[in-house]
């Protein structure tokens, strides 16, 4: 059974380095556990997306709320899926800062990445947007 989790969080650190250590410790460890996904950062604020076996999603956002690295994690979405969508990517990663911001202008109010006030749906079509646009990096 697959699953896909979308969420949100704050960082507690911005810092690149603490970024960084994020998504390094992603691609290390969600291989072995079947876990594929898109971390999207700017301004603070993480959206990510999850994919793989209900439990190991599951267990891993588990692992994420209880993570002191992220403040105001916030479940935007959850489904049963067919297929992943980021297979490619253990931990795809989308930097805000180096996009056109009228890609996020198109799903918000404000050119800023903002997963808090629209929905999860909302953010999932950035997501889909970014992938097509080829705006993420860090494909392995």
């Amino acid at each position: 059974m697959l699953v896909r989790l979308l969420y949100a969080s704050r960082a507690v650190d911005n810092s690149p380095e603490a970024i960084d250590a994020i998504l390094t410790q992603s691609r290390e460890h969600n291989p072995g556990c079947g876990i594929t996904g898109i971390l999207c950062y700017g301004g603070g604020v993480f959206l990510q997306a999850i994919e793989g076996g209900r439990s190991a999603v599951n267990e891993l956002y588990g692992h994420i709320q209880r993570d002191v690295r992220h403040k105001d994690v916030e479940l935007l979405h959850y489904e049963e899926i067919a297929e992943r969508r980021f297979g490619g990517w253990t931990m795809g990663k989308v930097n805000l800062s180096k996009i056109n911001h009228s890609i996020l202008l198109k799903y918000s109010e404000k050119p800023e990445l903002d997963p808090y006030s629209v929905s999860g749906t909302v953010s999932f079509a950035l997501l889909e947007e970014l992938m097509a646009t080829a705006s993420i990096i860090g494909r392995a």
